[in-house]
């Protein structure tokens, strides 16, 4: 039996990460295949001790354009048990970016649909292009874009998330970064020099002070105030103690005694 082509390729630059999405001719189109390579892809990125970010971006014309055909006729044929561990999938992808110690960015050219728009509104840091464009087209074919509603609703406001769920368009870059949906637009000419230039800012950053900052983040999301505050306090202790801390500290003290 011949092993099938891989269709996410990693690549390491340095402390950048970097996961690509190999499915050109399908548009990087989400299926059972890129979903498993692509969490293998991060779980082993994030094992290396060297790496500060990891990002994700798509060859070809677009980042990700949601489900293949193939993937939504095994939708149509397949049992509620077939759909649910299907699901389940995508959810442990989006959950496993959320849970991975580095911080992980998804730079986007062209279309970011579906589940591609998502996949890369589930990773901490958007950067897209000029001609980059986001929507959840789900319901226009009477699916709903279930599992992205929890990510979407952590980005913007309760009206604009009801907005781009019941009516499916598909909007720029720059009305995404307008409502807060992505962080950054860049020019298209100058897109993966910039995208670089940015994620070196996390080469000198302390591995283990943005991990605690990325958990605490997430963690206190929904807590009330105090507790809140309190699980502040514990991640304060903690990062006290970290190598890291004790070493930044040192130095900026003999720094100021000179």
């Amino acid at each position: 039996m011949t092993q099938s082509t891989k269709v996410v390729l990693s690549s390491s630059d340095g402390a950048i990460a970097r996961i690509t999405l190999d499915r050109p001719e399908k548009r990087n189109a989400l299926n059972d295949q890129l979903i498993a390579e692509l969490k293998e892809a991060l779980v082993a990125s994030a094992a290396n001790e060297g790496a500060r970010v990891i990002v994700i971006n798509g060859n070809g014309t677009d980042f990700c354009s949601g489900a293949d055909l193939a993937a939504l006729e095994k939708i149509s044929q397949s049992t509620a048990a077939a759909n649910a561990s299907d699901a389940r999938a995508l959810l442990e992808l989006f959950v496993l970016i959320r849970n991975l110690p580095v911080p992980v960015v998804a730079a986007v050219h062209g279309r970011a649909l579906a589940g591609g728009c998502g996949l890369a509104t589930s990773c901490d840091i958007v950067l897209a292009s000029e001609n980059a464009q986001f929507g959840y087209p789900e319901v226009k074919i009477g699916f709903v874009p279930a599992m992205v509603t929890a990510i979407l609703r952590r980005n913007v406001s309760e009206k604009l998330a009801f907005e781009l769920l019941t009516r499916g368009d598909t909007i720029s870059s720059r009305d995404a970064v307008r409502i807060g949906l992505i962080n950054r637009v860049f020019p298209d000419d100058t897109f993966a020099d910039e995208v670089t230039e940015y994620l070196k800012v996390f080469s000198s950053s302390s591995r283990s002070a943005v991990s605690l900052t990325k958990s605490l983040l997430y963690q206190v999301d929904g807590l009330p105030f105090a507790e809140a505050i309190e699980t502040g306090a514990d991640v304060n202790v903690i990062a006290r103690m970290t190598e890291d801390c004790q070493k930044g500290i040192a130095q900026f003290l003999e720094r100021k005694s000179r």
